[in-house]
């Protein structure tokens, strides 16, 4: 029961924030709980992570597959500041997002934290929710930078 009512907060706090992604996922998890399919939970949990990494890969992708983004806008990435800039961008982004994910395999509960302080940020500084990984690598990162300034001043 305990779960079901951090299921709906997760909800409520989705609705305020505007997180379709997480409302929706918190709605789909506890219609497998009201149901019954609870025996399909750690299913979810392990593969549910590459079905939606598979989807969000293809969403990207869709551009090279529509023939919008071309050879030569390609061969441009490696040629321009800014397009280095971007590769370099995406390099630390997709880093960042796999030490995130390691930080939630380890401590997932982290997760409420993310998605509060996302709502805050949402909220208070106009922001946009980007996801729960790159929120996550973030704090995987201040967790390290924490760590070192800390341990550096005993």
């Amino acid at each position: 029961m305990n779960g079901d009512i951090l299921l709906v907060v997760l909800i409520i706090i989705g609705l305020l924030g505007r997180s379709h992604i997480i409302t929706t996922a918190a709605c789909v998890l506890l219609i497998v709980k009201l149901i019954h399919l609870d025996r399909y939970l750690p299913t979810i949990e392990r593969r549910g992570l590459e079905l939606g990494l598979l989807f969000l890969t293809m969403g990207v992708l869709v551009p090279f597959a529509s023939e919008r983004i071309t050879f030569k806008d390609v061969t441009s990435m490696f040629t321009t500041w800014p397009g280095i800039l971007a590769l370099l961008g995406g390099a630390i982004a997709t880093y960042m997002n796999g030490k995130g994910l390691e930080l939630l395999k380890i401590d997932p509960q982290l997760i409420v934290g993310l998605v509060i302080g996302s709502i805050f940020g949402i909220i208070f500084l106009k922001g946009i929710p980007v996801g729960p990984l790159m929120a996550a690598g973030i704090t995987a990162f201040l967790f390290k930078l924490f760590t070192l300034v800390f341990d550096k001043l005993k």
